[in-house]
């Protein structure tokens, strides 16, 4: 049977799934290979040295710099608080002194006889990473980080903004077509993730930050409503880093798109189910996808294998599911039908292979394959 390769989001309904959990910079790892962990565990620990501060003590002082040391009443390495006197001259006959004070809470880190500059470091900043789904640690690498194992249901989105929450699934569209609006939202809803169907709203996503929702998983999202939830127009980089109160996971694309009725039953199967996702998307190279993880009972796993599991990865071929990711058919689903091998001309001139879709409404049409994603089932 005729094959290609081609991009894909996985909607798995159970696979092993294996997560790194680094840090970034050495630290310390608190747990070894074996332990059971919970998605709010913290599995490794370290401190990011805190900022660096100049002080001009030679100005201060007006001494010559060469002459700071003498003037300096702690030394290099130790703590000092913010407004107190680090350096001072001894004046005439005790008195009009001149006073150098530190600006933080912090330590001296260095004193320089060349510029008259005393560099005072703040405080380090901790930095926790947390296990981020309930799972088994498979790797532990000392200092650095670890690997957590968890069976259970996966799905990539096409878009995300926020970073790694976790909460209770709730399902609030009754359909896959139906917009996810702020009537819906209910102060029950505190700490869990939602699910729509098509559409969320600026105003639905508000109302969730204030009810203190983790989460929102949806079709689309406006590109209007977007700007102005971030407050700017978003770029290509990396998302994940907003501070918003909210994650959201798109996965179908920009505008009132219909959630994959696939996508739809699989985590309408899954409510009330502890769950974990992460908003992060990158859309160049080193490509990554926003993700929702759903951790199943230990007694489900080894129903599925993982070669059954690889083997589905990225190969696209006459039956396979896909989602359109360009216009005029943007954000539609379908069923490849034949793979020509040929070349074909498109309007630009330029010979492309391509492939013959039937839609979900049985239209039936020819489109690069650069135009589709494979969903992996």
């Amino acid at each position: 049977m005729a094959h290609a390769y081609t991009p894909g989001l996985k909607v798995t309904e159970r696979m092993t799934i294996e997560k790194e959990r680094r840090l970034p910079l050495e630290g310390e790892v608190l747990v070894e290979a074996g332990a059971r962990v919970k998605a709010e565990d913290v599995v490794a620990k370290a401190d990011l040295p805190g900022n660096v501060q100049l002080l001009n003590v030679a100005n201060l002082l007006s001494v010559p710099p060469n002459e700071i040391a003498e003037h300096m009443l702690k030394p290099v390495g130790a703590p000092v608080s913010k407004d107190e006197i680090i350096a001072t001259t001894k004046g005439l006959f005790g008195l009009f002194k001149s006073q150098a004070r530190s600006p933080i809470d912090g330590t001296i880190e260095a004193v320089s006889e060349v510029t008259g500059q005393v560099i005072l470091r703040e405080p380090p900043i901790p930095v926790e990473v947390k296990a981020y789904t309930d799972g088994t640690v498979t790797e532990a690498v000392p200092t650095e980080g670890v690997t957590v194992e968890t069976y259970g249901t996966y799905i990539q989105g096409i878009f995300g903004i926020g970073g790694e929450t976790v909460g209770n699934l709730v399902i609030v569209a009754k359909s896959s077509s139906d917009d996810l609006t702020a009537e819906q939202i209910l102060s029950e809803h505190r700490d869990s993730i939602l699910v729509g169907g098509s559409l969320v709203t600026t105003d639905a996503i508000q109302k969730a930050i204030q009810h203190g929702v983790r989460g929102i998983i949806a079709g689309g999202i406006d590109d209007a409503d977007l700007r102005e939830l971030l407050g700017y127009e978003l770029g290509v980089a990396i998302t994940g880093s907003e501070e918003i109160g909210i994650t959201l996971v798109i996965t179908e694309g920009f505008g009132r798109v219909a959630m994959a009725e696939q996508t739809f039953t699989l985590l309408k199967a899954r409510q009330s189910m502890k769950t974990s996702i992460n908003g992060a998307t990158q859309i160049r190279a080193g490509v990554v996808r926003p993700e929702i993880v759903i951790p199943l009972a230990s007694e489900d796993a080894g129903s599925v294998s993982d070669a059954e599991d690889d083997a589905a990865g990225g190969i696209l071929e006459v039956g396979s599911s896909v989602r359109i990711i360009r216009e005029p058919y943007f954000g539609q689903l379908g069923r490849v039908t034949e793979l020509p091998v040929e070349l074909q001309s498109l309007e630009t001139e330029a010979q492309v292979r391509v492939l013959r879709i039937e839609l979900e409404n049985g239209e039936q049409t020819t489109l690069p394959r650069a135009n589709v994603e494979t969903i992996e089932e």
